[in-house]
């Protein structure tokens, strides 16, 4: 969200306000794409996945929604720990994007699996520095891979799904970039706020795409 959205949806802001705006997720773009060639084995235990693609409260959303995540935190990665904060990152000059940090069971579901949410429903790979109505490098595409297996997983998913979209994946990869954990206000903003108008526009059209698109995966 924008910091005019942040600042609405702290004063409690009508729906109304958002109806007019661009979803994030619309028919067109929402999409199974083809299950990773590549992928990590599945194994016991737990693992961490950081993904990034526009609005973090819509992609903690998602994921919350998938079955073998243990958990999800909205916050921030890419830039330098003083700069991890809503107000600061608002500025697109820190280097921050807005992500989330999935926790998973890899013996339930594999990174491959959870890029193939990602890629499909919840965020556009195709738009370069924004997410629908949202605009800055805080909300652009990006894997931030949390090992250089992730990282080799990740690339040749983007290679294989070369032409899968309209327009040329602009997904990016990063390593080495800790991840920050947003202020409370933003945590399970989704579940705490189902009827708030950026969601309704924006976000709850991911998890109902993921709940028809992925039934196996869908978890309520």
């Amino acid at each position: 969200m924008t910091k005019l959205f942040s600042a609405l949806a702290v004063a409690g802001a009508a729906a109304a306000v958002f109806v007019t705006m661009q979803p994030a997720i619309s028919a067109e773009t929402v999409r199974i794409v083809p299950a990773a060639a590549r992928d990590e084995p599945r194994a016991p235990g737990t693992a961490v996945a950081v993904l990034a693609g526009g609005c973090f409260w819509g992609l903690e959303g998602v994921f919350e929604h998938v079955a073998g995540v243990k958990d999800v935190v909205s916050g921030y990665a890419g830039g330098k720990s003083l700069t991890a904060k809503y107000e600061i990152v608002s500025s697109g000059l820190t280097g921050h994007a807005e992500a989330v940090r999935i926790t998973y069971d890899p013996s339930k579901v594999t990174y491959g699996q959870l890029l193939r949410v990602y890629f499909s429903v919840a965020t556009d790979p195709t738009q370069l520095n924004r997410q629908g109505p949202d605009t800055g490098t805080q909300y652009r595409s990006t894997i931030f891979a949390q090992s250089p297996a992730q990282a080799e997983v990740a690339k040749a998913y983007i290679a294989q799904l070369k032409g899968s979209f309209p327009a040329p994946i602009v997904t990016t990869i990063e390593t080495g970039k800790p991840f920050y954990a947003a202020e409370s206000y933003h945590q399970d903003f989704m579940r705490k706020n189902p009827d708030h108008g950026y969601i309704v526009v924006n976000d709850a059209p991911k998890v109902a795409a993921l709940k028809r698109l992925f039934p196996t995966v869908y978890r309520g």
